[in-house]
């Protein structure tokens, strides 16, 4: 207990964001996209923006989703582009056959796995692609990959933030959810609703998914 408390308050001052370990992963799904032509990308529950102004630097048109009006307005100041559309909403309601790229990147687990999923599979054009960073409840088959992890975030945190800090960073401060699916429900529900998803677990507590829209 002590060492986890210690590991705590280390981490605590020395954060980073879980989800930049695979923004490589976002961003080359996001430029074959791009190659075969796309040019409409959303990026749902955008929070603050941190992974906005990376897909504006390859899409013409860029949407970031977020329902929470004060991490909406952080993003369209970071944003200051005119590719770059804030829109203060829940998704749901979007039109079809409408983007190219649709990305989730620790947002999915908000909400309802099986209506966004449908949602994504209308609003996607044909060849169009899901990009997904998610995150799902742990289970001890988990246990290893979540030894590791503990093990690996401090130093990674470390390098990536050598300065104590005194408050989190600005793109860490949107609004937080527990997640109450496992891996496997998840991938369940995803494979019934897209056919040929592929699903991985991966470190820090992530999971990661991609899935394309199937030409014609």
């Amino acid at each position: 207990m002590r060492l986890l408390e210690t590991l705590g308050r280390f981490n605590a001052a020395h954060p980073w964001s879980h989800n930049d370990a695979y923004s490589g992963f976002v961003l080359r799904h996001a430029r074959a996209v791009r190659r075969a032509g796309g040019d409409t990308a959303v990026d749902v529950g955008c929070g603050t923006g941190n992974l906005l102004r990376r897909l504006a630097r390859v899409f013409p048109v860029v949407i970031g989703i977020e329902p929470d009006a004060p991490s909406a307005a952080i993003a369209e100041a970071r944003a200051a582009s005119p590719q770059v559309r804030i829109d203060v909403r829940a998704f749901g309601t979007e039109p079809r056959n409408a983007y190219d790229l649709v990305v989730f990147v620790a947002s999915l687990h908000h909400m309802s796995l099986d209506a966004a999923l449908t949602t994504v599979r209308d609003s996607l054009r044909p060849g169009g692609r899901l990009v997904v960073v998610g995150i799902a409840k742990e289970t001890p088959s988990d246990g290893l990959r979540s030894a590791v992890s503990m093990a690996l975030n401090p130093i990674i945190g470390l390098l990536r933030h050598p300065r104590r800090a005194v408050r989190h960073p600005e793109h860490m401060t949107s609004p937080v959810a527990e997640a109450s699916q496992t891996f496997e429900d998840i991938r369940a529900a995803a494979s019934a609703v897209l056919p040929g998803i592929r699903m991985r677990r991966r470190l820090f507590w992530r999971y990661t998914a991609f899935w394309i829209a199937p030409q014609g």
